[in-house]
Parts: structure tokens; sequence; C-alpha cells
């Protein structure tokens, strides 16, 4: 009885699932890392695993985020002096638009024409430019400070000097050249829903929504708005699945964190939205979004056999060694042995490249 026991306790020792469930979750997390997917913690990977819906950011994350200037319609006012008034009023803004209608003007700028800047995240923007009261921004910007004669457009950027209309300046923003291909990948993965989410007006939304193949998009979107849609679908996905979200821009912080697992554009994307998220895609490709669910759900099912394995053999021994049919030999190899085997099918995450 007393080599029974013996044998019975070297049997029983969990190094195996102590150590191979861990490193499974270390491998797949050194594996992605390898291609390029920054991962924050195990449990990420685990919730990444299992997305069911994924909404996604358009502007940077669907797109390259390099907008154009690509027509101008003026009411009255030269083109050029149209685009040097927007451009003298929007030269203090970071955002993209803001940055391309610098591009498109291109000459040097007499700042000092300018003053009282007023930014209104997600909306426009007004100014003093010589003396004049200028509105830039959304049709619905424009429509509060009372400015009327406005028309829809698609991708419009309006503008509007002492109350009155003066022109809409379009502006283009192209797709990213894998974003289709991603959008494939995760539905062929078995992603319930992909939606987009985006600031920009709707026929824009649209239009892209369309282009990359989304089930639905939702337009005109302040940060806050985000996850106030957020929530909406979050409650309407069943329990087994979680939502990802993918974004870039630091209106989208708080999407990010308030999703079970937030993708962020680690190359271009701001500082904010990658401080948020659980995930940060080093080179920005939207086809590094199924790879990283790839990946995830390898990792898992390694880990997985571990557990089964591990189990599964100390189990037979353990009987064998109750009856009197295993030796200490067995005994030992159903320890030392499963650990080291799961501790190599724990490496299997770090050369795996996911094909999508």
């Amino acid at each position: 009885w007393l080599y029974r026991a013996l044998v019975f306790l070297v049997i029983s020792c969990p190094c195996a699932l102590v150590l191979s469930v861990p490193l499974g979750f270390f491998g797949g997390i050194g594996g992605m890392a390898k291609n390029g997917i920054l991962v924050k913690g195990g449990n990420y990977l685990e919730a990444l695993s299992r997305v069911g819906l994924l909404a996604a950011d358009k502007t940077g994350t669907l797109t390259q985020g390099v907008f154009e200037v690509s027509f101008i319609k003026t009411n009255g006012l030269p083109e050029e002096e149209l685009l040097e008034i927007c451009a003298l009023a929007e030269h203090a803004s970071s955002h993209p638009i803001a940055k391309a209608l610098l591009r498109a003007w291109g000459k040097e700028l007499d700042v000092s024409r300018v003053s009282h800047i007023q930014e209104t995240a997600g909306l426009g923007v007004s100014a003093n430019v010589d003396g004049k009261k200028v509105l830039i921004g959304k049709l619905s910007f424009l429509q509060s400070q009372g400015v009327k004669e406005l028309t829809p457009a698609a991708n419009a950027l309006y503008c509007a000097i002492n109350g009155r209309f003066a022109g809409v300046i379009t502006i283009e923003d192209k797709l990213k050249k894998d974003a289709q291909q991603a959008v494939f990948a995760l539905k062929k993965q078995g992603v319930k829903q992909i939606v987009l989410l985006t600031g920009d007006n709707a026929s824009s939304a649209k239009k892209i929504c369309q282009e990359v193949g989304a089930d639905a998009c939702y337009a005109d979107l302040l940060p806050a708005d985000k996850v106030t849609q957020l929530e909406k679908l979050k409650a309407a996905l069943p329990a087994k699945y979680t939502l990802a979200f993918a974004g870039d821009g630091i209106n989208d912080a708080p999407v990010l964190a308030r999703a079970d697992v937030g993708i962020a554009m680690g190359a271009l994307g701001s500082d904010a939205a990658v401080e948020a998220a659980d995930v940060v895609l080093m080179s920005d490709e939207p086809v590094k979004i199924p790879q990283a669910v790839a990946c995830a759900r390898f990792t898992l099912r390694i880990v997985r056999q571990n557990i089964w394995i591990a189990l599964g053999i100390k189990t037979v021994i353990l009987l064998l060694g109750l009856t009197g049919h295993a030796n200490l030999w067995e005994a030992v190899f159903a320890d030392v042995g499963v650990s080291v085997a799961a501790v190599l099918n724990s490496c299997r995450p770090l050369t795996y490249k996911p094909r999508v």
C-alpha cells in the first residue's frame, strides 16, 4: 500500500496543468506579437476568440484616413478665396479634414487674420477671419447656427460667412486595400455581424458600408453617441459572444474602453486610442483583425488540448496505479512526461501563421 500511495502521489501532481495553461496563453501572445498584433493579456485573448460582432470606425480604420479635396462649389465667391478662408479657420485644428484643407491650399497662411477660433468636437469650427464670422463643418452644425439654403451632399464640408451660405467642399477618403478582404475573412470565421460606427454623414458611411460588405452602418455619431450605440448592440448580442470595436482616433477611446475587446490601429492611431485598447495592430491593416481572431482561437485550442491531455493521461494511470498495475516509471511519465509534452504543445502558437 505504501508503494501504491507513492505512485498515486507522483501521478496526481498538477504540474502539467499549472505549467501548460498559462504557457499556452503566453505562447499565443508571443506568436501574435511576431505577427504585429499586441495583446495586453490572456483574458483579452480569450474574449477575442469568441467575437460575435465587430463594430468599426470608418476613417483611419477601414479607410486610409488621408482626405483629399476633390470638388469645390461656391455661392458667388472665387474657389481659391473660399479655400483660403476655410484653411485659415481650420489651421489650428489637428483633424484630418483640416489637414486636407491645408494641403489643398498649399501656400503659407497669414494666421494673424484669424481670431476667436472655437472647435465643436465632431461638428465643426467657428472663427473670425478678416473680421467676418466663418462657420465650417457638417450640415447639422451650420443649420444649428441658423444658416439656410443648404443642400445635403456626400462627403461635404459646408462653409458660411456672416450667416450666409458661402460654399461646399467635397472631401474624399479612399478605402484601405485590404478592408474588403478583412470583412470577408471575419464573416468566413463566423462573426455574426459587422457594423460601422462613424461621425461622418449618412451618405458617406453608407457608401463605405456597401463597398466593404458590412451589415449595417450608424452615421453622424458623436463620441458619446458611439458609446450609446455600442451599448445597444452589446445588449442584443447573445451572452456566449463578445463584442469587439476597432478604431484609431482620440474620439474612439471611450468606445474602445467599453467594448469587450478594443482593437486600436497602432501605427497612425492616437495615443489615447492605443492606451484604451486591449489589442493593438502595429501595421494599421484591417486584415490583421481576422488574423488576430484566428490566432486567439488557435491558442484556445492548444490550451484545451493541454488540459485534456493532462487530465486524460493522469486519470488513466491513476486508475492503473490504484489497482496496482502502474509502477513508479509510469507515474513519472504521467507527471514529468505529460508536463514536457504540454509545454512543447504550448510553444506551437509561437510559430503559427494565420491564413485569411
